[in-house]
């Protein structure tokens, strides 16, 4: 039994046949409805029980859909409509309870701490869908559109603008030592990237700029990419953390000193004439819906990872 929480939990090797998994799966599928299940079904008579502590648009669907195109099916538990959560029932219990029902877990938590604890206690596979501390699934999917319009990731110089310490940001710096590629962070003092996990990137050779000055982090760049400033339960003066994140916003002017077939990601939402302009996210650099669509592809093969 194998869990999926976070980049750096796995080896690059496992990392790689993931994301080449995630493209022979998408490929075999051209012709089929979008919920008809692929040819081998290696989630037949499976299901998947997906735990939401936090609202979900793309996690909610994606993995929805992932289950049914391996041939398996859903249970979504809202935090509101079971024991958990409410001092009811210890993470402990519900872990084992739900380890006697399903096949596999799916958690977007608040607290990471709590999917580490889920982890530790259930019989089944769980994947983190999101924390506040990493989203690899998102990631995954990332890697993956990348390499889909630009070739392997190795080597290439991906730059980051905004919150240089959120989720996301985590995310894609483990991923950078897994993948090697260059990750330019651009971001603000007060949003430089979570200590503990560049001390982790340093030691694992990854290779990572931080600059101040967005121009900087996007001179000739592969990619550019965003996140919502203001994330879910993000707890700081907003409107003073939008302030200082005005200068990184990626706009048709930033855009211009990363390579001239750079492509623009963003994890969605998008928060329109914040972090990006509609002249950005609707461009013709833009891959957004192309990621959102491959939270699909990336999530059937983590799925299956954990099962074998």
């Amino acid at each position: 039994m194998k869990n999926f929480l976070n980049i750096s939990d796995l080896s690059a090797q496992e990392l790689k046949e993931i994301i080449e998994e995630a493209k022979s799966r998408k490929l075999k599928r051209k012709g089929f409805n979008k919920s008809e299940p692929d040819k081998d079904k290696p989630f037949s008579g499976m299901s998947m029980i997906m735990m939401f502590e936090k609202p979900s648009t793309r996690t909610r669907i994606s993995f929805d859909i992932a289950a049914k195109q391996l041939g398996g099916s859903t249970i979504i538990l809202n935090q509101d409509g079971i024991h958990y959560g409410k001092g009811d029932e210890s993470i402990k219990d519900t872990a084992k309870v739900l380890s006697q029902y399903a096949d596999m877990i799916m958690i977007r938590t608040a607290s990471h701490k709590n999917l580490d604890e889920f982890a530790k206690h259930s019989d089944i596979p769980v994947i983190n869908g999101l924390s506040e501390l990493s989203h690899p699934c998102q990631i995954m999917s990332d890697i993956l559109t990348f390499e889909e319009n630009k070739g392997s990731i190795k080597g290439k110089t991906i730059a980051w603008l905004g919150d240089g310490n959120n989720n996301m940001s985590n995310s894609f710096i483990e991923a950078s030592a897994k993948f090697n590629f260059k990750l330019n962070i651009g971001c603000p003092d007060q949003y430089k990237p979570n200590k503990s996990i560049l001390a982790w990137a340093k030691k694992n050779k990854a290779d990572i700029s931080i600059h101040k000055n967005p121009a900087d982090a996007v001179k000739n760049v592969d990619c550019i990419m965003t996140d919502k400033w203001v994330s879910m339960n993000d707890k700081v003066d907003k409107n003073k953390k939008k302030k200082l994140l005005k200068s990184y916003q990626v706009n048709k002017k930033i855009m211009k000193l990363a390579k001239s077939d750079a492509i623009f990601m963003h994890c969605l939402p998008v928060g329109r004439g914040e972090e990006a302009t509609d002249e950005v996210v609707d461009g013709k650099q833009s891959v957004v819906w192309q990621q959102a669509e491959n939270r699909v592809h990336a999530q059937k093969s983590i799925m299956n990872w954990c099962l074998k």
